[in-house]
């Protein structure tokens, strides 16, 4: 008989983020991405563009993949399938850029953007199946604390990945460097989501009938966005969440403007902001089930950051921002997950998910806005000050929460 919060199936959700974190950290959108982009295009615009591809893509299919999944009794059987397509996509890319790679870069860089938005085009489905799962798997309180845990664990191994990607890209040249970073971690991200596949599932009980057609499934979501006013209220506060992407791709490219950046410097900013992950999540989040509270600090600890950021002017004060960038995205992940978990009624819980991250995930484009401002002249000082305005406005409008409950 299945039972809640069984210890095997916490050790394969946390052995799977260990896994999965060890693999994506090469194509961290705060350190690596940019550099990346930057090497096939000189725009600020498209490298903003290329980071929002990385978690972007899966906004545009949630509502769909909700509508089906209200009626699912399990959903492992198709995440197993998405896991596969992920890492197909993933492959793709170090293939692109190892065969192609500088003989045409126009050619390459396109080829990257369709395997970051396949990638993320297919996390849309997962995203969907991966909540179902934590809430038919754990309890309230034991959630905060597996969830935690796989921040914990994703963060250890991003800090291997951070120390191999310095290796990498401090003996080889790119873009050959990126290439092998990518296939690599694709067999790597592989082992990740087998793992997760055999975790045991138990049935739904309470299954929302599916509605005839999508139009009235969307017409019903759109009720429960009229009548749900704490669901409208936690979707503003989480999209102002996203706020910091409008900054944090270009903090790596302003830090390679000012320094010389070596490959085992860009290793240390990952070590750094994995560390600051650690350091949140084994000492404060995991301590916290006020989701409300975690979000609000969440807010606290980005601002700081980029206050940081704003009078940086070493390489010491920049592993600073990035080790609290480490604290504040991983608060920010596991409050906005869980607080749509609290709310959602069973039957709807899909519903509520892809409602509130089809919504939020639209602030994951934020990096097109930075890189326009940038190209029309802005400063980088302009974009993080844009961002800490952004950012104070979402903590206050976070303390509101809790007059909702």
């Amino acid at each position: 008989m299945y039972t809640i919060d069984n210890p095997k199936n916490n050790y394969k959700n946390v052995v799977h983020a260990f896994f999965l974190s060890l693999a994506i950290t090469i194509a961290e959108p705060s350190t690596i991405l940019p550099l990346i982009v930057e090497h096939f295009s000189e725009s600020m615009v498209v490298v903003g563009l290329f980071v929002s591809l990385l978690r972007g893509g899966s906004i545009v299919i949630q509502l769909y993949v909700a509508f089906h999944a209200q009626a699912y009794k399990k959903v492992l059987p198709y995440l197993s399938k998405v896991f596969f397509f992920r890492w197909l996509a993933w492959l793709s890319i170090g293939l692109s850029i190892y065969f192609i790679g500088d003989s045409n870069k126009t050619l390459t860089l396109s080829l990257i953007g369709i395997g970051l938005f396949f990638f993320s085009f297919m996390a849309g489905f997962g995203a969907i199946y991966f909540k179902e799962l934590q809430a038919k798997l754990f309890s309230k309180a034991y959630r905060g604390k597996t969830m935690a845990n796989r921040q914990i664990a994703g963060s250890v191994a991003s800090i291997v990945s951070g120390g191999v990607a310095g290796y990498v890209l401090n003996n080889y040249e790119a873009p050959l460097n990126y290439a092998y970073l990518f296939m690599v971690s694709s067999f790597i991200m592989g082992i990740g989501f087998l793992i997760f596949s055999t975790i045991e599932e138990p049935a739904k009980e309470h299954i929302q009938v599916k509605e005839k057609k999508f139009s009235h499934f969307l017409h019903n979501a759109k009720q429960i966005l009229v009548e749900d006013k704490r669901l409208v209220q936690q979707i503003v506060v989480i999209f102002l969440s996203f706020s910091y992407y409008l900054s944090l791709p270009f903090v790596i490219l302003h830090v390679n403007n000012s320094f010389t950046l070596s490959g085992w410097t860009l290793g240390g900013f990952i070590m750094m902001q994995m560390l600051g992950s650690i350091v949140g999540s084994s000492l404060l989040w995991r301590k916290i089930s006020d989701y409300e509270k975690m979000l609000s600090l969440s807010f606290l600890f980005m601002l700081v950051a980029f206050v940081c950021a704003v009078f940086a002017d070493s390489l010491y004060l920049y592993g600073v921002v990035f080790f609290l960038f480490g604290i504040g995205i991983d608060g920010f992940s596991i409050s906005g997950m869980n607080l749509v978990i609290e709310i959602a009624p069973e039957h709807k819980r899909p519903v509520y998910t892809a409602l509130q991250t089809n919504i939020t995930s639209l602030g994951l484009f934020f990096p097109v806005l930075g890189g326009v401002l940038l190209k029309m002249g802005g400063s980088y000082t302009f974009v993080y000050l844009v961002t800490i305005a952004l950012l104070t406005l979402g903590f206050f409008l976070s303390l509101r929460l809790k007059s909702l409950e």
